[in-house]
C-alpha cells in the first residue's frame, strides 16, 4: 500500500517510491518517477537527479559526517529516521580510530561508510534520537577543539591507579588522552554548580592533580550538568592551554536547535560515500530488519541486539551435563587464566540458547541458573578429570562432541566450538611449558 507521507531523500528512495506509485496508480514509469520526485520537493525526476548528484559531489569533497538514528514510538504509533550532517575540520578517522569511536559518548554506532555513522538500536522516541545525535556532535566538537581522543585506560582516572583515589562525587565521567604525549585527561560532568567544591579541591591537592570547571556547558547534559576537567599536574602538561581551548568552544548543539533531516519512515539513508549495493545494505539499521530463520539457524534477542542460534534443541539433561563440564573447567586451577574468558563466553551463549529452547514449566528460578552457573559437581568423572590439565582437555573435547551431536553445523555453533578449541590449545601449550621447565 502506498504511504502518502513518504518523503524520499535520495535517488534510490525516489525510485522505490516511484515503483509503489506505478503499482498503486497504474501510471507509466516516467510519470511515476516525476510524482515521486515532487514528493521529495523537486520539480521532476530530472531536477532531482541533477540536484542530488550535485549535492553528493559537493559532500564528497568536504570532511562531512552523517549521523543517523531510527526511532519508533508506540502511543500513538509512529516511526521515523533522524539524520544530521556535520561538517568536520578533518576526516572522522583523523580525529579518532574506529576502536576509539566505540568509547566516545554518542559515537558508539556503526561506521557504515567513512562519512556515516548508524545506530543499530531503534530509539524509543524522535526526541531521544535527536538528543543522542546532538550528544555525538558535542563529542566531535570537543575532540576537534582539544585534539584529545577517547581512552580505554580507565585505571588512569585514579591517581596511583588505585580505586580508593577516585575523584569525589564524580558522575558521567569519560576518559581521554592526548595523542601527542600520552597525557591522560579525566572529564567529569556531575549535576552540580560549575565550582570546585572543597572536598574535590582537597582531592586534587592531595594527589597533585589539576581540577577545574569549564565555562563550556559540556557533552552529557549541557546546562544541567557542569563540565570539569582533571589531569595529573606532575608531568608539566599545558593544562591552562587545554582549558582555554575548551572554554572557547561554541555553544553546544541541543535537540531544541535541531536542523537535521527527519524522515517519517524507516527508509534507509545512504551517505554520499555509499556507492555500491553492499554499501547501501550496510547502511541499514539492524534494529529495523525483520530476521527470519534459515535452514540451520534462527534469530533471537531484542531489536538491535539480535543474534542467531542453531535451529535445534539440546535436551535439558545434555545442557546440564554441558554446564557441569564448563563449570568444572572454570573452577579448576590447572590451566592458564586466559581459558576462563573464552569458556565464560561459551557458557553465557549456551545459557541464552537454552532459555530459547525450553518452556517456562520445564526449568524455573534457581534450577535454571544452576545449569550453567553456581558450583560444579564435586564428585563424578568430570570432577575427577578437572584435577589435571590433561583431564581438562578431555572434558573440552567431550563438550565439542556433545554440542556437535545436538546442533547442526552453522556459524553460531562454529563460533562456540572455535572458543573451545582455542582453550584446548592454550592448555596444551601450558602442559608443554611445564614439561620443559
Amino acid at each position: 500500500m502506498l504511504n502518502e507521507n513518504v518523503r524520499p531523500s535520495s535517488i534510490d528512495g525516489i525510485k522505490r517510491l516511484a515503483t509503489q506509485i506505478k503499482k498503486d496508480k497504474g501510471l507509466q514509469h516516467a510519470a511515476a518517477l516525476d510524482m515521486a520526485a515532487k514528493a521529495a520537493s523537486f520539480e521532476n525526476f530530472t531536477h532531482a537527479r541533477r540536484s542530488l548528484s550535485s549535492q553528493a559531489s559537493l559532500s564528497a569533497s568536504k570532511n562531512q559526517l552523517f549521523i543517523t538514528i531510527y526511532w519508533r514510538e508506540t502511543k500513538p504509533y509512529r516511526q521515523g529516521r533522524e539524520t544530521l550532517q556535520v561538517d568536520l575540520s578533518k576526516p572522522l578517522l583523523k580525529l579518532c580510530s574506529k576502536s576509539e569511536l566505540k568509547l566516545a559518548r554518542g559515537l558508539w554506532g556503526r561506521l557504515v561508510a567513512p562519512d556515516h555513522i548508524v545506530h543499530d538500536t531503534v530509539a524509543q522516541s524522535q526526541e531521544f534520537a535527536r538528543g543522542e545525535i546532538c550528544k555525538a556532535v558535542r563529542t566531535l566538537r570537543f575532540m576537534e577543539a582539544t585534539g584529545l581522543r577517547p581512552s580505554d585506560d580507565y585505571l588512569a582516572a585514579y591517581p596511583d591507579r588505585h580505586h580508593d583515589n577516585k575523584l569525589p562525587d564524580s558522575d558521567h565521567a569519560t576518559d581521554w588522552y592526548d595523542p601527542k604525549n600520552g597525557q591522560f585527561v579525566l572529564v567529569d560532568e556531575p549535576y552540580s554548580p560549575a565550582v570546585v567544591s572543597e572536598r574535590r579541591a582537597a582531592w586534587a591537592q592531595q594527589n597533585g592533580w589539576h581540577l577545574q570547571a569549564s565555562k563550556w556547558p559540556g557533552i552529557y547534559y549541557p546546562f544541567s550538568c557542569s563540565f570539569f576537567v582533571a589531569t595529573d599536574a606532575s608531568s608539566g602538561y599545558d593544562f591552562a592551554g587545554l582549558m582555554k581551548k575548551i572554554d572557547s568552544l561554541a555553544a553546544p548543539l541541543v535537540s531544541k536547535d535541531w536542523d537535521g533531516t527527519s524522515a517519517p519512515s524507516h527508509e534507509v539513508f545512504a551517505s554520499p560515500m555509499a556507492k555500491t549495493p553492499q554499501d547501501i545494505r550496510r547502511a541499514r539499521c539492524k534494529g529495523t530488519i525483520i530476521r527470519e530463520a534459515s535452514q540451520t539457524t534462527t534469530p533471537y534477542g531484542a531489536f538491535g541486539h539480535e543474534r542467531r542460534k542453531p535451529r535445534a534443541k539440546m535436551p535439558i539433561p545434555s545442557h546440564i551435563e554441558a554446564g557441569n563440564m564448563i563449570k568444572s573447567v572454570l573452577a579448576s586451577p590447572h590451566k592458564p587464566y586466559s581459558v576462563n574468558r573464552r569458556m565464560d563466553s561459551v557458557r553465557s551463549t549456551l545459557e541464552d540458547w537454552m532459555s530459547n529452547e525450553i518452556r517456562r514449566d520445564e526449568l524455573d528460578g534457581p534450577e535454571f541458573f544452576d545449569v550453567y552457573y553456581h558450583d560444579a559437581d564435586e564428585t563424578g568423572p568430570i570432577a575427577e578429570a578437572s584435577k589435571t590439565s590433561e583431564g581438562l582437555i578431555r572434558i573440552l573435547e567431550e563438550l565439542k562432541v556433545k554440542l556437535s551431536a545436538h546442533y547442526p553445523d552453522c556459524s553460531p555453533l562454529r563460533q562456540q566450538v572455535g572458543k573451545i578449541e582455542t582453550s584446548i590449545k592454550i592448555i596444551s601449550r601450558y602442559i608443554e611449558k611445564r614439561k620443559a621447565a
